[in-house]
């Protein structure tokens, strides 16, 4: 559900109401409680500290932590010593960095190409030529790197008074502000220039302020304001007139003006980032369903946009301002948690949207970067774990008792356009609408299912975003369990409409799928099977024939009369052509086939009106993974409406 709200702004000092829609959120501190540590007045929020004189003695006492400080300022300096940024370097596209081979991605190193290495490679391919575009995307990691080390240096600083790291840090950020305007603008609509997108230069301008943050009075008045008029006030116009919507990537450059606001003292600049028009609170209210997922869908996303708000709860915390976002905080921290009841019994979680990897549950990783202000049982006892600068400088308190995970049990997921279902072994995720564009790929109506731990069938996401398969294959819906008209998926996006949902049966229906097609699919749980049944209508005259795509992850056992089909993409969409080693058989009615994975065997019943032919073929998985695939495709290419049911039935 989504409701209707008036949000007051102030706009040249007049107030209006705009209209919003906010997904609700009651009691956001109740969700998960139980895998949250809550303080002595019961948020479940923490405002971050800082302890330097603590982390001096916390160096001097314990040898782990002597040692730990002995290889970071040898990593810093050694950094330090060797590189340097070059106002000619002009950064790509960080998704560039792909093989043109496989779409796999290329391993980063800091020799400089063309200069120091003769070539990239990825794991898969061992050699890569450089191009500008590689060249470029070289840069942006190494410049992102760089930035990083200027705040490595600048905490060095702070714990140990050596001057030479603040004058280190000091001299880079000179460099950016003496040189930020001599940058070409590469894309007009952004404005970006130290980089080649907003985003980067958001994710960026919050290391930047946390170095200068950290070098405190070692830098004189005067040079710190040249950087606030010469950098930070540039950067942050920039930020602030893109992304003037909800997305993910408006959370950071929201979050990055925050940030700039505190360390000056602006507090214009703050409210504007906070409760402007497109600020950080409404980007929460509307951009986190009452589901406690992004809207724009991607579980990847999810973790991002948690990424993006945490060094803002920092911030906040140490200068005080944490209550100002309890709220927030506190819906976030459920943005954070909510993929636990997502997974599946492997860990592995559903992968709607176009993530560039499937994630896992939990993300220790990510539960360890939100302890400081987004405190879980989780987090703490990953932080217990670790040596680095948020555990020194803000180490987390005692040990607490482990904490069962919440278990998974059918739901529909409606502000999310998605459901579970769980029954027995078996655990299916059902993607039925989408809410908004951003991400968005023709996969409306897809799932994912397991039996037990055996990962039968799963959403491989996508290649990076630079790579030719992106959109050429990823996005396409025949990388997806769905049904094809003519070789194509759904065509623009629709929420669905949910006809019906118990625990072991879920009804959805697409009325738009495309253009004169209406599709509908039920999945249902029932006497230790799982029963898909997909319906298309089609009232516009025929535009190919009807089919439906099926992605396994085990060897598909096909028949012996099946033949090599070397025409399989010919007159269908390109995406077709990235399928290899394809066979067809033909059927009438119904084929039975058999699916082995990991030793446990699946028989796998395909149903579908009069004639059709199967394709099984070696089709693009994770990339550079691969995985056997069907396609069925009715003979009668006038056929306007069709049924085609699946059957999964276990094997002894």
């Amino acid at each position: 559900m989504r409701r209707l709200l008036l949000v007051p702004l102030v706009l040249a000092g007049l107030a209006v109401r705009v209209p919003a829609l906010e997904y609700p959120k009651l009691l956001p501190e109740r969700f998960l409680a139980e895998l949250k540590l809550p303080d002595d007045q019961g948020r479940p929020w923490r405002a971050a500290q800082e302890d330097w004189e603590g982390a001096r003695r916390r160096i001097a006492d314990d040898p782990g932590w002597k040692a730990w400080l002995a290889k970071e300022r040898s990593d810093v300096e050694a950094w330090m010593a060797k590189h340097r940024d070059r106002v000619e370097w002009v950064a790509g596209w960080s998704h560039d960095g792909v093989s043109p081979k496989d779409g796999s991605r290329l391993v980063w190193n800091e020799k400089i190409p063309g200069e120091e290495v003769s070539h990239f490679a990825s794991p898969s391919d061992p050699r890569v030529e450089i191009t500008p575009k590689l060249k470029a995307w070289w840069v942006v990691s190494f410049r992102d790197r760089h930035v990083s080390m200027i705040v490595r240096s600048a905490r060095l600083h702070r714990l140990t008074g050596d001057a030479r790291f603040a004058t280190w840090s000091a001299a880079q950020i000179d460099f950016y502000a003496d040189n930020l305007l001599k940058w070409e603008v590469q894309r007009p609509e952004q404005g970006a220039r130290l980089f080649w997108q907003s985003l980067t230069e958001a994710t960026n301008l919050v290391k930047f302020t946390e170095a200068v943050r950290l070098l405190g009075t070692a830098v004189e008045p005067a040079r710190r304001e040249g950087w606030r008029t010469r950098f930070f006030l540039p950067e942050v116009e920039v930020l602030n007139r893109n992304f003037q919507m909800i997305h993910n990537i408006a959370v950071w450059q929201r979050g990055a003006a925050a940030q700039v606001a505190l360390l000056f003292g602006d507090e214009a600049l703050w409210r504007e980032a906070i409760d402007g028009r497109f600020g950080l609170r409404r980007q929460i209210a509307e951009g986190i369903t009452s589901d406690y997922l992004w809207h724009e869908q991607s579980l990847g996303y999810n973790g991002y946009v948690v990424r993006a708000l945490v060094p803002l709860f920092v911030a906040a915390g140490l200068q005080g301002r944490a209550a100002d976002l309890g709220t927030e905080m506190a819906v976030a921290q459920n943005l954070l948690l909510s993929p636990l009841t997502l997974r599946f019994p492997d860990g592995q979680l559903p992968n709607p949207a176009d993530s560039t990897s499937i994630g896992r549950a939990p993300n220790a990783e990510l539960f360890y970067e939100a302890y400081r202000c987004l405190p879980t049982t989780l987090g703490r006892t990953e932080a217990a774990k670790r040596r680095d600068w948020d555990t020194l400088i803000d180490p987390p308190a005692g040990a607490v008792a482990a904490r069962a995970l919440p278990e998974v049990t059918s739901r529909n997921l409606e502000s999310s356009r998605m459901a579970v279902l769980r029954a027995g072994d078996w655990q299916v995720f059902f993607h039925y609408g989408q809410r908004v564009r951003s991400h968005a790929q023709a996969e409306a109506l897809n799932y994912s299912v397991s039996h037990g731990t055996v990962d039968l069938s799963h959403d491989s996401g996508v290649a990076p975003y630079g790579s030719p398969l992106y959109r050429g294959y990823y996005t396409r819906g025949l990388n997806h369990n769905v049904p094809l008209i003519g070789g194509e998926g759904q065509e623009g996006i629709h929420p669905g409409e949910l006809v019906e949902y118990t625990p072991t049966r879920v009804t959805a229906a697409q009325p738009k799928y495309r253009p004169g097609v209406s599709t509908r699919r039920t999945l249902e749980l029932k006497d230790g099977r799982l029963r898909d049944t997909v319906e298309v209508d089609r009232q516009a005259p025929a535009t190919g024939a009807l089919g439906l795509a099926l992605h396994l992850q085990g060897r598909i056992r096909f028949p012996a009369t099946a033949a090599p089909d070397p025409d399989f993409a010919r007159q269908r969409p390109p995406a077709f052509t990235h399928w290899r080693d394809v066979q067809v058989t033909t059927a009438r009615d119904a084929i039975v086939l058999e699916v082995e994975t990991g030793g446990v065997r699946h028989q796998v019943t395909l149903t579908a009106p009069g004639s059709f032919r199967v394709w099984r073929g070696d089709s693009p998985d994770v990339p550079p993974k691969r995985r056997q695939s069907l396609y069925l495709e009715l003979d009668d290419a006038a056929v306007a409406q069709a049924t085609f049911v699946t059957q999964f039935a276990p094997l002894p």
